[in-house]
Order: structure tokens, then sequence, then C-alpha cells
């Protein structure tokens, strides 16, 4: 399985997903700069953390405009695999690959922290390799990360199944003091109908290396591999 790592001025989580997919999982990947138009070789596109173009006018804004998004939907729409880690997630919002919109914090302040998700559904590849239910440990690091929709698109998420993550607490609770950003219905990640994009605030590739002691994203990817 090939992987791409889309690289955007300001992106800073490229080298770390990198670590993953090619370091820890022995996959072939490459670093796609914005201004590449062809990525028809990749088998899954990635969309890292970061601050792309600076979040000028808002995050996402300006990134939607370079010449590889057109290449990123298209990959999309045939069937491929996308995902879009934080900047990455509010860029697949501003593209319209996924519905809502990733507003500014509740507390209007910049979140690093470690924090506990529920796996919400595990009929996708993307969460295959985790048990229902499960609660994961996922490093955050954010100031606009509080997922809004209108109530008729959040009906929809939820009907679908399209929520695969929810802030939780360490016990699979749902509780307002265990939203770190005031997500409404507490979601930390969703996907598209066809499930073949996500989007996530957490970081997984941040936690996927037993060298640094958390593993729990690491079978995010292994899912997506099909082990």
């Amino acid at each position: 399985m090939k992987f791409g790592i889309v690289v955007f001025p300001g992106s800073n989580c490229d080298r770390d997903v990198a670590m993953v997919t090619e370091g820890l999982l022995d996959q072939p990947t490459r670093m796609v700069w914005h201004q590449e138009t062809d990525i028809s070789d990749l088998d899954v596109v990635v969309i890292p953390g970061g601050f792309s173009y600076g979040d000028y006018l808002r995050c996402g804004a300006i990134a939607r405009f370079s010449p590889v998004i057109k290449s990123v939907i298209e990959q999309a729409q045939q069937g491929k695999y996308v995902l879009g880690i934080c900047n990455g997630f509010q860029i697949l919002t501003e593209i319209g690959l996924l519905p809502g919109a990733l507003i500014r914090n509740q507390n209007l302040s910049f979140i690093c922290d470690r924090v506990s998700v529920r796996v919400e559904n595990t009929n996708l590849p993307w969460t295959q390799a985790y048990s229902p239910g499960g609660i994961l440990s996922l490093p955050i690091a954010h100031g606009e990360g509080r997922y809004y929709a209108d109530q008729k698109t959040l009906e929809t998420l939820e009907e679908n199944g399209q929520v695969l993550f929810r802030y939780c607490n360490s016990s699979g609770e749902i509780e307002a003091k265990d939203n770190p950003n005031g997500s409404l219905n507490h979601i930390a990640g969703i996907t598209n109908p066809q499930g073949n994009v996500l989007g996530m605030m957490p970081h997984p590739e941040r936690a996927s290396d037993p060298m640094l002691g958390a593993t729990d994203g690491l079978k995010l990817f292994k899912g997506l591999m099909g082990f």
C-alpha cells in the first residue's frame, strides 16, 4: 500500500506520519508537495497536521486552493483512502469532502494535551483493528478543533455511523468535562458516507511508536492495511 503525505507551507506533522507508514510499517511513502497534480500512484493520501499557510484567514482556507487539492478530491471520488489529521481535518471540511466545520475551541485557547477517545464504529478499514467501544489515549494540539455542524448534519452523521471517534473519559463515559474543545456530540473524528475519507483532530501518528510508550494510534494504520 503506497502512502502519500501532502506537504503545504506550514505543515509540521508530515514527518511524524512518514515515521509510522515508512519507518514502522515499512510501506512505500512519498512526500507530495502541494503544487503537484499527479498523485494517481497513491493508495492513501494523508493530509497532516500543522498550520498550512500559517492558518491565515482561517484554518485550511488558503490550502483549499493548492493545485494538489483537485487531485485529492478525485482520489476520494475514486474510492481511494484520504486521511486528514488535525489541520488536515480542517482542510477536508473546507474542500467539502467532509461536512461541518472546525471552529475555535470553546475556551478560546490552544490545547496541547492527551485525551481519551472512544471507538464508535469498527465496520470500516480505519477502525477494524480496534474493539467496538475501545478507549484510546491520543494526543491533541489545536486551537480550532471544535467540531460544528447543523442539527440535520449531526443527525445524519449519527444515523449513518459516520462518527468514528468520540471524546470521553478513561472509562468511556461521555461527560462535558471530558470534551476538550466543546465539539458538538463530543465528535473527534468522522468519515464521509462512503467511509473512505476520515478526518480526525487527535493525532494517531503521535501515538504509534513503542519507543514513545504510546501505541494506540498504530492500529488505525494497520487496520487500513488489513492487518
